[in-house]
């Protein structure tokens, strides 16, 4: 079979160690394991025939930290919730290549995080999705996200990217509840899908971002519209500090 490697052939020098990665979690902690998932998904795709299993999935360290939680009212808990993070960031610098931060809201810190001076490299969630629209073309978007990063205002992370393309206003407080429910009773509740398909059936863009971690979790549903998982596009450039390069697709 092409590709087969048999645990009968492994040997101590089959090893190859490539540059860690670190992703930090909490808010809310399924979403840094859908990033972890969608990382070891995206390397065996790039691998191809060559990927042999265990020995060359990306080593990843990952931190979960409840009190990142907070962020989802990010105007009340701003100084709880940097303290958390800061702290967080501190314990990955110097021990992985490259880091990201599974919540777009907290990516609102990204000029912070820069002024440390890190040893290692922050893949930012906004840095990701501009590149995309610009590499595409975008006209017109609908983002989706909680509701201080959906209003595109002083507290999200995306604001700067008015500048690039038209957003379509988002049913902010809608939205923001739907997240808080996901995160409460879990992606698979039988009553999440269809809200996010009516809410989608709403949208009059053709190209929707989901710019919260929650949301790709419930994305598995019959839609006309084009879903940009965020979280997809920061796997992609995080995965490229390894060496394991993307093929050039143009999108």
């Amino acid at each position: 079979m092409a590709g087969a490697f048999m645990p009968t052939h492994l040997a101590p020098g089959d090893y190859v160690a490539r540059p860690r990665l670190g992703i930090i979690t909490g808010s809310g902690p399924e979403a840094g394991m859908d990033m972890w998932a969608k990382l070891l998904e995206e390397n065996r795709r790039r691998l191809g025939e060559a990927f042999r299993g265990d020995l060359d999935a990306p080593a990843v360290s990952i931190i979960s930290d409840p009190e990142l939680g907070l962020s989802m009212e990010l105007h009340k808990t701003e100084q709880q919730v940097w303290n958390a993070l800061h702290q967080d960031i501190l314990a990955l610098d110097g021990k992985v290549a490259a880091f990201a931060i599974a919540c777009n809201t907290l990516n609102l810190f990204a000029e912070r995080i820069r002024a440390l001076n890190l040893q290692t490299a922050f893949v930012s969630f906004c840095d990701v999705l501009e590149a995309f629209l610009l590499r595409n073309g975008q006209q017109r978007v609908c983002l989706l996200g909680a509701r201080p990063v959906a209003e595109l205002g002083e507290w999200s992370p995306y604001r700067s990217l008015r500048q690039h393309v038209a957003f379509e206003p988002a049913p902010a407080q809608a939205l923001h509840q739907l997240i808080y429910d996901i995160k409460a009773l879990g992606p698979k509740h039988p009553d999440l899908r269809p809200r996010f398909t009516r809410m989608l059936e709403g949208i009059e863009s053709d190209t929707v971002l989901l710019a919260c971690t929650e949301l790709p979790l419930i994305a598995d549903i019959d839609t006309d519209k084009q879903l940009v998982d965020v979280t997809q596009l920061v796997v992609e450039a995080l995965l490229d500090h390894t060496g394991v390069i993307r093929e050039e697709t143009g999108t």
